[in-house]
């Protein structure tokens, strides 16, 4: 059974920086995408960056330049480094998988105080 763990979530101050990993286990085809969406309290689940198994990556516009996703293919693992965050950033972050269907993991409270 496809399954995703995050691990990295808590609070940090305004300016602070934080790193998100997640692993895939139970997967046994090729996974095309994996990534990070957000949702804050009554705002949909949006984005954030997502990265294909050749490197390429995507990112939304307000986190470009200070987050960073990388991804170590050989382990199944996403990560998202996350500086300069902001009390904006503040949601739950959700790790996703594309593969020859899709994964979501259960997510991981990130905090950020002004």
């Amino acid at each position: 059974q496809a399954q995703l763990v995050e691990s990295g979530g808590g609070l940090v101050q305004s300016g602070g920086s934080l790193k998100l990993s997640c692993a895939a286990s139970g997967i046994t085809s090729h996974i095309y995408r994996m990534g990070w969406y957000r949702q804050a309290p009554g705002k949909q689940r949006e984005l954030v960056a997502i990265i294909a198994s050749d490197g390429n990556t995507n990112y939304a516009e307000s986190v470009k330049g200070r987050f960073t996703i990388a991804r170590d293919n050989a382990q199944n693992t996403v990560y998202l480094q996350m500086n300069s965050l902001k009390p904006e950033d503040t949601a739950v972050y959700y790790c996703y998988a594309l593969w020859g269907g899709q994964s979501w993991g259960q997510g991981t409270q990130v905090t950020v105080s002004s």
